[in-house]
């Protein structure tokens, strides 16, 4: 895991994280995943957050495109 100069993580696990702190209430049915984690993939030119409601299985998806596409 890399460390940026400021001794935190990359700019994407610091937004994994904020969406774990901030981000975890489902949007179709309410429920409120408190021990709840939005999961990270890449392909090299994208990265994808994911988060699955564990109460109504609602999949909610934030996708972050890399480069000049």
């Amino acid at each position: 895991m890399s460390r940026s100069r400021t001794g935190g993580h990359s700019p994407f696990e610091r937004l994994r994280t904020r969406f774990d702190r901030d981000d975890l209430e489902c949007p179709k049915c309410g429920y409120d995943d408190a021990d709840g984690r939005w999961l990270v993939e890449t392909t090299g030119g994208r990265i994808q957050y994911r988060h699955l409601c564990p109460s109504c299985g609602h999949v909610r998806r934030r996708t972050f495109r890399l480069g000049g596409e």
